[in-house]
């Protein structure tokens, strides 16, 4: 069995998977395997996958479904997975040419340290990194305590251990909507795990113009339950009150889109309470912005 898997969630991506595919074929070390969640693409997505499982340069699993957004490939995914470890890639980045190694390299087995998973770099084309880098001094730690005890920034690559994600509970599918934040499923696991942390380049990330973080207002709108559900899980893993009340902003925003009850299976009521007139200013502002 091979160790990790390479997982892609894809939506008529066809034009742009091809980078992501050369790079995997580049890879120093074979120890993986690329699974692709095809969304219910329309375009010649199916096709090219076959041709370069033909190739077989990488050992490719494909798998089709109906179009239902990130989140939901992200649920394919977990339930296909097999290998020790997995770490999604997007259809429109890359793994530098020894990103495989370095994770399994890493990696011990026998996890006798109970940790998640390992935290890595992002970094874009240009080389330049996505945020900062780790403190060298830490070599295991959450996610919430490196953004908010020790100054870390920029979006960071996760792998994740398979037995662990599957504790969890998927992300929740609402019918008519695409959008369920990832890193909800990040904040459940850190809750409980630490990780290991490697200051090493994972993944190269571009960031195209039909990206979900381009059209984030239109995204509110369109997912208000998707976010409703994101707000509650940052809400009870708030590290501070300042970051808490700016969940609740925009728990209320959401609640305002989706219909519902901020209140009802709200973790922080009373801070809830008194967000509520700034929550309401940003859902005028997201529906101005979002036209």
């Amino acid at each position: 069995m091979k160790t990790l898997t390479v997982f892609t969630p894809t939506y008529n991506r066809a034009f742009c998977l091809g980078q992501l595919y050369e790079s995997l074929c580049r890879q120093t070390s074979r120890d993986f395997l690329w699974l692709i969640i095809d969304d219910g693409s329309t375009d010649n997505t199916s096709e090219l996958v076959a041709r370069w499982q033909r190739e077989g340069q990488v050992e490719i699993r494909y798998h089709q479904k109906p179009n239902g957004g990130m989140h939901t490939g992200h649920n394919a995914a977990y339930k296909l997975i097999d290998t020790p470890l997995n770490t999604c890639i997007d259809s429109d980045d890359f793994m530098p040419d020894d990103a495989v190694d370095a994770i399994v390299t890493a990696w011990d087995p026998a996890n006798p340290r109970r940790l998640a998973g390992i935290i890595g770099l992002d970094a874009y084309k240009d080389g330049k990194l996505v945020g900062t880098k780790i403190p060298e001094n830490i070599t295991r730690a959450k996610l919430n305590d490196l953004y908010f005890k020790h100054g870390v920034t920029g979006d960071k690559k996760v792998v994740l251990v398979t037995d662990v994600v599957k504790k969890y509970p998927p992300y929740p599918e609402y019918p008519n909507e695409k959008l369920v934040p990832l890193g909800t499923l990040y904040k459940l696991i850190d809750k409980d795990w630490d990780f290991l942390c490697l200051n090493k380049v994972l993944c190269v990330v571009e960031y195209l113009p039909d990206g979900s973080s381009r059209n984030i207002f239109k995204q509110y709108r369109k997912s208000p339950n998707g976010f409703f559900y994101s707000r509650l899980v940052e809400l009870a893993h708030a590290p501070n009150t300042k970051y808490a009340f700016t969940r609740a902003m925009h728990l209320v925003s959401s609640a305002v889109f989706a219909g519902r009850n901020p209140f009802k299976g709200n973790p922080r009521k009373l801070l809830t309470l008194l967000a509520l007139p700034a929550g309401l200013v940003l859902h005028a502002y997201i529906w101005i912005k979002s036209k």
